[in-house]
């Protein structure tokens, strides 16, 4: 199978056959394990049918319009979720863009406007909870009905529970806020990311012998300030080299104003200034702290460096 194809809205949807089309709903931040149960029951229909499988999400989230003094935090931006999404063997992705005139859509006219489309829309797929159409009236018993009576059948999927808890963005993001980042990664089902470009910096860890690739954060929702385990690669590559890394705004040394992921690679360093690099967060080593002196901060740091490795370590033995 070839790339998925990315529309950038329904009305721009062509399907190059007269395939049934399986369509997987949803906001999908995250595009986590729960959210990954609605779009494998597209996939598994399509298969079925011979048909096409897909998934219709949305940009921005909701709150953009309707709470922008206190919006969502996102877990992925708008490339990252698609990049996520198309990694699960669907034939496309439609990027509905959130507006007012989107959000007035009512209710009892929302699968037909799918259906305008997407003229050989066959099933839709929802987690149990999803609701939609102005003001949220719509549940997924409604949508049933509407869906039934365009010739279309509508699955509504019960929610994936891990540790006894639903699986939710929300559970993810509150992970992430805590620096829980094992548990972060456990309910994503992969391993947290973020992108950013190699900036230039003090070159203060060069002068105590730890030289650092410095990374302004770029993603909506910074997890919680501290040190941590990670991998690093080109953002297309595939080095994913082992590194210890600080988040957040540096207090002992040039205190600053917005958080930067400093990443000490743990072996030679193939990157340099204006890279593209991919981060992929492993596991939380410790809170950032303020230290009274450079070489107290040097001592942690080497205990630090001690720690990603004996991680490291671990990971290839396990």
């Amino acid at each position: 199978m070839g790339a998925p194809i990315h529309f950038s809205s329904l009305e721009a949807f062509q399907a190059d056959s007269d395939k049934s089309v399986h369509l997987a709903i949803g906001m999908f931040d995250g595009a986590h394990r729960g959210h990954r149960v609605v779009v494998e029951s597209a996939i598994r229909a399509a298969a079925e049918q011979g048909g096409l499988a897909g998934v219709l999400t949305f940009w921005p989230h909701p709150s953009r319009l309707f709470s922008p003094d206190n919006p969502v935090q996102m877990i992925l931006n708008s490339e990252m979720k698609q990049a996520e999404l198309e990694k699960l063997r669907i034939d496309f992705v439609i990027e509905e863009p959130f507006t007012k005139a989107f959000a007035s859509t009512e209710s009892n006219g929302f699968v037909k406007m799918l259906k305008v489309n997407i003229p050989t829309l066959a099933t839709l797929h929802t987690g149990e909870n999803w609701r939609f159409g102005k003001g949220r009236l719509g549940d997924v018993g409604f949508l049933g009905e509407l869906a039934a009576n365009e010739g279309v059948q509508a699955y509504a999927l019960d929610c994936l529970y891990v540790d006894g808890e639903r699986v939710s963005s929300t559970r993810i993001r509150n992970a992430l806020s805590d620096g829980r980042m094992n548990e972060a990664n456990r309910l994503l089902g992969y391993r947290y990311e973020s992108i950013g470009t190699v900036s230039e910096g003090k070159r203060i860890g060069r002068t105590i012998g730890v030289p650092t690739l410095n990374l302004p954060f770029e993603g909506d929702l910074p997890p919680r300030y501290g040190v941590y385990a990670v991998r690093v690669s080109r953002e297309n590559g595939e080095e994913r080299l082992g590194s210890v890394a600080n988040f957040g705004v540096r207090p002992t040394v040039n205190s600053l104003k917005s958080p930067l992921l400093e990443a000490h690679v743990l072996e030679d360093c193939p990157f340099s200034y204006g890279e593209r690099l991919r981060v992929e967060w492993e596991t939380f080593i410790r809170p950032e702290m303020r230290f009274d002196s450079i070489d107290i901060l040097k001592e942690q740091i080497g205990s630090d460096i001690d720690a990603a490795t004996t991680f490291f370590k671990g990971a290839l033995d396990g």
